[in-house]
């Protein structure tokens, strides 16, 4: 009988918990600004002179000639 109680609080604190981590998962991923997220989307984009150095030098030259 003892161990049945123990085994139905065991549970009814682990429902708990859960929830509540749940709950705290969720405010986390709504709370956070979007600036963290703008910045990664922009990251496959960061390096473009790195993959073309030839067309980045030109249209740097380009901009120095012109401006």
């Amino acid at each position: 009988m003892a161990i049945e109680n123990l085994f139905d609080s065991a549970s009814s604190v682990m429902t708990v918990v859960s929830f509540t981590t749940f709950v705290g998962i969720l405010w986390w991923t709504f709370s956070r600004s979007n600036s963290d997220f703008d910045a990664a989307a922009r990251l496959p984009f960061a390096d473009d002179a790195l993959d073309y150095p030839a067309e980045a030098e030109m249209n740097l030259a380009k901009e120095h000639h012109h401006g």
